[in-house]
């Protein structure tokens, strides 16, 4: 009877150890995200954790306690220009974690709230929101993050859509072209012989293009990322649905270990990522109940559903090599191509089944004197143009049947 005595307080002591073994949250990695009137860190972590937040002054500074954590490497630093944050340290306490967020101006409740969540297992979420109106795209923002919608905020969200429905049915739609800087924040990209970053060359050509696109009076741009900050892959497509983007442009700047190469070069995707995609679709109930080509998938049968999603597909990139073949012509007029016909590949971002993508690599980064070309404003803006142009003379003969453009 002893040792069964013993034996039981051994599996005892056994359990609770694999029961706080069970309990411990790492978390992986910080990023610092602005949204329109609002700043946002957020934290890849192994498991959802309890956790509390508050703001204290004389120093200013964000402070966020997480139960039973433990950071796996130094946390990312903000960048020098953030507007709120100014730096990040941790402090272990016991098992849990302190995290304590510098900040560059003291804030209060008057002029700031702060919210978290950690729905999402692998995230946790804080949010400093600015107090004041709250746009349009604020709402799609926090929608997209899948964090909880204060009831105002939907209504808001719910009244901008009638406005919009109604403006829609006077004068039809702006056609919306979204523009992805590719890399960004902790995802520099390739880097020149210099030490140009390709995430800071992308965003400036990008903005470079929603300034031509915003001027033209029957189109609008919208930004995938709108600082420096890193967007997952998969975000940069849902954001471009969630806008009902007509086009998606993703721009880069090429690196291979062979720095004498050189020239621009237009991507869409290959047969073989759309098949793999399209498979992924039909699996996930969650894409299945998004609208495909205006289809709902949800209520298909199965060998249906396959059929609309290959006609949406297939019709996609027909579009999407229609509108590279006029980007890529653009471009003979810069200087050297690298490919003199479109190239297809299985980027992750432009497997949008049913919005015509391409990606642009503007040049080669690795190659020395398309390093200085790329810092050039002159060359940027040229390559903007060049893209814009052929954006431009694509949608003069295949504007959507409910854009303004379609109605003149």
């Amino acid at each position: 009877m002893n040792n069964f005595w013993k034996i039981l307080f051994f599996c005892a002591l056994q359990l609770l150890s694999v029961s706080g073994y069970a309990q411990q949250v790492n978390i992986h990695s910080l990023r610092y995200v602005t949204l329109e009137n609002k700043v946002r860190l957020l934290f890849d972590v192994s498991a959802s954790p309890k956790h509390r937040v508050f703001v204290l002054n004389n120093p200013p500074r964000l402070v966020i306690d997480v139960k039973g954590a433990r950071a796996d490497k130094k946390l990312n630093q903000p960048s020098l220009a953030h507007p709120l944050f100014e730096s990040t340290r941790t402090a272990q306490q016991s098992n849990d974690l302190r995290i304590v967020v510098d900040l560059k101006k003291a804030i209060s409740a008057k002029n700031f709230g702060l919210k978290s969540s950690n729905i999402d297992e692998h995230r946790l979420i804080v949010d400093l929101i600015e107090k004041g109106s709250v746009s349009g795209k604020q709402v799609e923002s926090v929608a997209l993050a899948k964090v909880d919608v204060p009831k105002k905020v939907e209504q808001a969200k719910r009244d901008k859509k009638s406005e919009e429905l109604k403006a829609f049915k006077r004068h039809g739609k702006r056609i919306i072209v979204a523009i992805d800087a590719g890399h960004g924040g902790e995802d520099p990209g390739a880097r020149g012989p210099q030490g140009t970053m390709e995430k800071n060359i992308t965003f400036s050509i990008a903005k470079k293009l929603k300034a031509l696109i915003n001027a033209e009076p029957d189109m609008k741009a919208v930004m995938i990322r709108k600082g420096d900050y890193y967007v997952g892959l998969r975000k940069r497509m849902a954001i471009a649905r969630a806008v009902r983007a007509d086009l998606f442009i993703s721009i880069h700047a090429d690196a291979v270990q062979d720095a004498s190469v050189r020239g621009a070069s237009v991507y869409t995707l290959s047969t073989k990522g759309a098949s793999s995609e399209a498979a992924r679709w039909l699996a996930n109930s969650e894409n299945a109940s998004d609208l495909i080509g205006g289809v709902s998938l949800d209520d298909k049968e199965d060998m249906l559903a396959s059929v609309l999603l290959d006609l949406s597909q297939t019709a996609t990139q027909e579009a999407s090599n229609n509108v590279a073949r006029k980007v890529l012509k653009n471009f003979e007029n810069i200087g050297e191509l690298h490919k003199n016909a479109v190239q297809q590949a299985g980027f992750m971002v432009l497997k949008s089944p049913d919005i015509p993508s391409i990606l642009v690599e503007t040049a080669f980064i690795s190659n020395p004197s398309e390093e200085l070309n790329l810092l050039s404003n002159r060359y940027q803006t040229k390559m903007a143009e060049a893209i814009f142009r052929g954006v431009v003379n694509y949608f003069k003969h295949v504007a959507p049947d409910n854009s303004k453009i379609a109605a003149l």
